[in-house]
Order: C-alpha cells, then structure tokens, then sequence
C-alpha cells in the first residue's frame, strides 16, 4: 500500500489593516467639581486613542482635548494640603516644593497637565502627545473655530 499524499499548504498573504490618522476631534471638557484623577484618566485615553474601535498602539490617534474651569477641579481628601508638587531648579539645594492648594491658587492648569501628562506614554509619541491637551483657568477659550464636542464626565 502506498502512503496517501500529505495535504498540501497553500501560502497567501495577508494584508494588514493600518488605520488612516486623518481624523482630529475636537473635545471640552468642563473641569469644575469633577475628582483630577477621574479627569486625567479621561482625558489621557482620548489623546491616546483608546476611545477608537481601531486604536493602535504605535500611532497617535486621539482628540485634541480642551479643558475648562481648571481652578475648580476637586480633590478628594486631604490632596489639597497632603499633596506635594517638587520640582529642582539645577542649583545646590534648590529643590523647590509646593502644596496642591498652592498649585491651583497660582497656576491651576499646571495641576491638570501634571496628573495627565503623567498617564501618557513615555518617549517620542507621549511628548508629541503633549501638544493635544490644551487648559484654561477660566470658561472662555480660543478654540471656538475649531467646533468642539461636549464631553461629559461621569
């Protein structure tokens, strides 16, 4: 008897799917009494992408997000005190601290842009993802042309 044929393996190619990036949303994000790291993680996963049913790690793929009202973000506990911001002025001894209250009282978008900047990837793509976030103290902002969408925090 002689042995059957093995099957044969037939080779194709198959195309990978790689998404266009030619979209770019528009998104407000009103920052008055909402928790910073319910809006950081928010905001971190719409620059990222992650929102998109075709989200691909290795492209930037996210909105642009405007944030408003950065003063009158909440802490929760006793982060407004607790909380210390340090950073080191490249002189002997010049380590520099300040308190989350006094963060907000003299630069509150620096806070918000501190707790997301921090979510964002490290390296090359997380740097060119700082350009996406955009913080203002106040309800006004210059980015009327450009028709953002509400997004509403839960």
């Amino acid at each position: 008897m002689s042995q059957p044929n093995p099957p044969r393996i037939r080779s194709f190619t198959v195309k990978t799917y790689i998404p266009k990036n030619d979209e770019q949303n528009w998104v407000v994000v009103d920052a008055a009494g909402v928790p910073l790291g319910r809006l950081a993680t928010l905001i971190a996963s719409r620059i990222r992408g992650k929102h998109r049913p075709d989200f691909t790690p290795n492209m930037i793929q996210g909105d642009f997000v405007v944030v408003l009202n950065a003063g009158k973000v909440a802490l929760t506990g006793n982060k407004l005190d607790g909380k210390v911001y340090t950073r080191y002025t490249g002189y002997q001894g010049g380590l520099r601290t300040e308190t989350a209250r006094e963060a907000l009282a003299k630069h509150p978008e620096r806070v918000i842009e501190h707790a997301v900047f921090g979510m964002l990837p490290k390296g090359r793509q997380g740097r060119s993802m700082h350009s996406r976030l955009k913080v203002y103290a106040g309800e006004t902002h210059p980015h009327i042309a450009q028709k953002p969408q509400t997004l509403e925090v839960k």
